[in-house]
């Protein structure tokens, strides 16, 4: 199911590091996640190693999908690149990547970088290349079938994909963060020039009812058929998961999820065709929001110089 036109994978790889040290990037994962949702960007892939559980203990509220790198070799960055981008192959249009050692981005160059239609795009700033890479669905099997040495620039060239740099006022795209400390000495260097809004879509009626998290579970039922699946990829407890789903239904009057038991073919769990519907307006809508949220911002705070660079005259 082709559910968004962009969706996002975080490469959380750091395979010569202790355990502390995995801990200590988590922070870096967070910022990456809201940036991410910031701009619009569903589903949200984090893919990790093997003995990472600690991303997924702390970061599982923010409705992202985890997903475990299964490579032989784990000590080269493209094998992540390869196992996000085979999760969302036929989920979206186009695909956000960007490893966890670049986290100071902004939200306006992910939007800047989506307004392009070339296949790859490039984020750069001051004509030197950095991340994050926005790369297009057409692209996805070359890079999944590419073998050679010289990882994700190795299989755009092999491919004959042309790439875009999109040079972008943001110092972010080139920045290198190692760990927490580094991570907090650079927040407000680099968060001094960049304002924009923040929205936290959901649906409530006295009590909420549908949030990100609520979101991403029904994605992964409608591309997996099942809900233990889900669960695994989202940090959800089996029954807490249900009783999210049964909440939903009750609040919308129509059934969303179609329970299957187990029997000749074994069980399953499917969304019903108005939970397709459901599922797909929704993701929609919330699009829709983030665009305009960001052009009208832009148009009456930032053109009229409402707001201006932050810390300029001010003390």
């Amino acid at each position: 199911m082709c559910i968004s036109r962009v969706g996002g994978v975080i490469a959380a790889a750091d395979h010569k590091n202790s355990q502390q040290q995995r801990s200590d990037a988590i922070p870096a994962i967070r910022r990456i996640i809201i940036t991410f949702q910031q701009a619009g960007i569903f589903p949200i892939v984090i893919v990790t190693d093997a003995e990472d559980e600690a991303a997924k203990t702390q970061l599982s509220n923010y409705g992202v999908i985890f997903v475990r790198n299964t490579a032989e070799d784990t000590s080269e960055l493209f094998s992540y690149v390869k196992a996000g981008l085979g999760f969302l192959a036929d989920n979206c249009d186009r695909v956000m990547f960007t490893p966890v050692k670049v986290p100071m981005f902004t939200s306006t160059t992910l939007l800047t970088m989506m307004e392009r239609e070339e296949e790859i795009v490039i984020a750069s700033h001051r004509m030197h290349g950095g991340h994050p890479v926005l790369i297009g669905r057409n692209a996805i099997p070359g890079i999944l079938a590419y073998t050679g040495e010289n990882g994700l620039r190795g299989a755009l060239s092999a491919g004959g994909f042309e790439r875009t740099w999109v040079d972008v006022d943001d110092s972010g795209v080139l920045l290198k963060v190692n760990g927490y400390e580094e991570l907090n000495a650079r927040l407000e260097e680099h968060n001094a020039p960049v304002m924009h809004p923040v929205l936290h879509v959901r649906m409530e009626r006295e009590e909420p009812f549908l949030d990100e998290r609520l979101k991403t579970l029904l994605f992964l039922i409608s591309d997996n058929y099942s809900i233990h699946k889900g669960c695994a990829c989202t940090g959800l407890a089996y029954s807490k998961a249900w009783g999210m789903i049964n909440q939903l239904e009750h609040n919308l009057g129509y059934a969303v999820v179609e329970r299957k038991r187990g029997g000749k073919g074994g069980g399953g769990t499917c969304l019903t065709p108005d939970g397709e519907r459901f599922l797909a307006a929704y993701q929609d809508f919330e699009e829709t929001i983030h665009r305009i949220a960001q052009k009208e911002f832009r148009e009456r705070f930032i053109d009229t110089n409402i707001i201006r660079a932050a810390g300029s005259d001010i003390r």
